[in-house]
């Protein structure tokens, strides 16, 4: 079985010529991360994911977390690795330098975050969730709670969680009863159970930090009445070090379809008398703290999709070139040959391919957005880069993690009987990537973001900034690339066509709108990925007129074109099934279901 290498190769190209690399490492508090720095970076992160984690990753899944009378051993090898990736200094790579952090920018932390998730995507939830907590306590968290907690948490010494589902409430926040009782000495004593809590329990550090949503005795109903608190699994000593274990428990972990490596607990706060917690920033502003987690998570979820989604091609690939099976189409009595000289195999990996490359791209290019929203000192440069950040990352999590379903479900039909069978290992990754539709918030859920708070509620400001940033490339796009520049175009036309009819219609009509929400997402990720790829061709093109032979440069022009037939084409579909695709949606009778 073939162990992940990083594609380190793309993901220069698209972090320095794509994302602004330069520009991006020269804002203020990036010094550090000089072209050696970056470089040493990428190639050690390339070495740990295909050495230490991927060897992990069918381990994890074969023998996945166990629990015994609330206590969770992880799978063999994991508490080891884990103490490599905190003891190499991996997990403070981009915090704040104040608490031990590197500071290193966005776009860095998010290259290095991909080769996690590819290598193994149950290792890397945990310190996904840790980054979480370490910015909602760096946004809401007093004095006291950062000194107490941020120094380990961004060391990786102690590990962090998010608590907001409960039995009764899943993506109904409203709906959280977990309580919180005034002790009147600061603290609170918290009651409740809380459910799919990833790494919520495990032995792999000696603490582990609950941020914990629950309401006060006084608070309104809904979500206006829901606080922050930090709960720790034990609490602390005078000196910081973990003492008296908190009441809060693991009562058992989740029986799952993938993901097994990754404990996702089951946890009660307060059956012996109430797990001690302290507000985080003030009452009943919960859910806002918690979305400065749950965003933080959603883009590191789209990592997640595209993570899977390289691994999966990569064995996919790795197996086409080594199965022999059948003889090459139109060479008569011709020997038998490796299944990627079949034309329908090498389109399923061009169609992998293609999206993993616009994925990368478009997730690329957001956390440089968000480098610059965080240290631009131009506020017209932090406010566009925001804007098109908050634009992006409901797209970013939703279609790359839509798009990774299917790039692995193809990457088992490449395998042919073969990828049904466990043994080869093309199965963990299609059964791994199917919860990164759901968990952080469905694709709905997503599109719904997408379309009511960061389109309609704005008149489509910064979108039609962007579709004009789109044509403005697409320019570039002539001669012999012509024809992805049509593609293009046309594309950009349809995603014009639906934001328009969304802008239009969106609050005289919210149930059609929301009706199309979900193919309005899939088109502005296909538009978006293949803006992207139309500015990688245009490089290509110059570095091969310029005498470059690196055959990365053909195949680029390559996946661009093919994304441009095989995708760009579908967003007059998708546009049309925005604009009129609720009829047959909403009109139907409930019980004809």
């Amino acid at each position: 079985m073939s162990e992940y290498t990083a594609p380190l190769k793309d993901i220069r190209f698209v972090m320095q010529e794509l994302a602004g690399l330069e520009q991006v490492v020269s804002l203020p508090g990036c010094e550090e991360a000089t072209p050696d720095v970056v470089d040493a970076i990428l190639e050690e992160a390339a070495r740990f994911s295909g050495e230490v984690l991927s060897p992990l990753n069918a381990v994890g899944d074969k023998n996945g977390a166990k629990w015994k009378d609330t206590v969770v051993t992880t799978s063999p090898g994991f508490k080891e690795a884990y103490r490599q990736f905190v003891d190499n200094g991996w997990n403070g790579l981009g915090c704040d330098p104040e608490f031990g952090g590197q500071g290193l920018p966005r776009l860095l932390s998010t290259a290095v975050s991909e080769m996690w998730k590819a290598s193994n995507h149950a290792f890397s939830l945990c310190p996904m969730l840790t980054q979480g907590a370490i910015e909602a306590l760096m946004i809401a968290g007093t004095d006291e709670q950062k000194a107490a907690y941020l120094p380990n948490l961004v060391s990786g010494e102690w590990t962090g969680t998010m608590n907001l589902t409960e039995p009764s409430a899943g993506s109904d926040l409203a709906a959280v009863r977990s309580r919180a009782e005034p002790v009147g000495d600061g603290t609170y004593k918290i009651f409740g159970q809380k459910i799919f809590i990833t790494y919520g329990e495990h032995d792999m550090t000696d603490n582990i930090v609950h941020l914990v949503l629950a309401r006060t005795p006084d608070a309104p109903e809904g979500v206006k009445g829901i606080s922050l608190f930090v709960v720790p699994k034990f609490m602390l000593q005078a000196d910081g070090s973990p003492g008296e274990r908190n009441d809060v428990f693991c009562v058992s972990i989740e029986h799952k379809l993938g993901i097994h490596g990754s404990p996702t607990a089951v946890l009660a706060f307060g059956d012996h008398g109430g797990a001690i917690g302290t507000l985080v920033g003030e009452e009943n502003r919960g859910l806002e703290y918690m979305f400065i987690m749950m965003n933080a998570a959603r883009f590191n979820v789209g990592l997640e999709g595209l993570g899977d989604a390289e691994r999966a091609y990569q064995r996919a690939a790795a197996y086409a070139k080594d199965r022999v099976q059948g003889t090459e189409v139109g060479v008569r009595g011709g020997p038998k040959v490796p299944i990627i000289k079949h034309p329908d195999v090498r389109r399923m990996l061009m169609s992998m391919r293609a999206r993993i490359e616009a994925m990368r791209a478009l997730a690329y290019v957001t956390a440089a957005a968000q480098d610059n929203a965080h240290g631009n000192p131009d506020e017209v440069a932090r406010k566009k880069g925001q804007a098109f950040a908050d634009l992006m990352i409901p797209v970013v999590k939703g279609w790359c993690t839509e798009s990774a379903i299917d790039i692995a479900s193809l990457g088992v039909q490449v395998h042919g009987g073969m990828g049904y069978i466990e043994e080869t290992g093309a199965a963990q990754h299609l059964r791994d990537a199917r919860i990164t539709t759901i968990y952080e918030g469905t694709t709905a859920i997503q599109a719904n973001d997408l379309i009511g708070r960061k389109i309609a509620r704005e008149q489509g400001v910064t979108i039609k900034a962007v579709i004009a940033d789109m044509r403005a490339a697409a320019v570039q796009l002539d001669g012999d690339l012509a024809a992805i520049g049509a593609r293009q175009n046309a594309a950009v036309d349809a995603l014009e066509k639906a934001v328009s009819w969304i802008v239009g219609n969106f609050s005289t009509d919210p149930k059609a709108a929301h009706a199309g929400a979900v193919p309005f997402l899939h088109l502005l990720g296909i538009v978006a990925g293949g803006w992207q790829l139309g500015r990688s061709a245009v490089i290509a093109r110059a570095r091969i007129a310029a005498g470059e032979s690196d055959p990365f440069w053909p195949a680029k022009l390559a996946t661009t074109r093919f994304f441009a037939d095989h995708f760009l084409t579908q967003a007059a579909g998708l546009s049309e099934s925005v604009v009129a695709g609720a009829s047959g949606t909403l009109e139907m009778a409930d019980d004809s279901f």
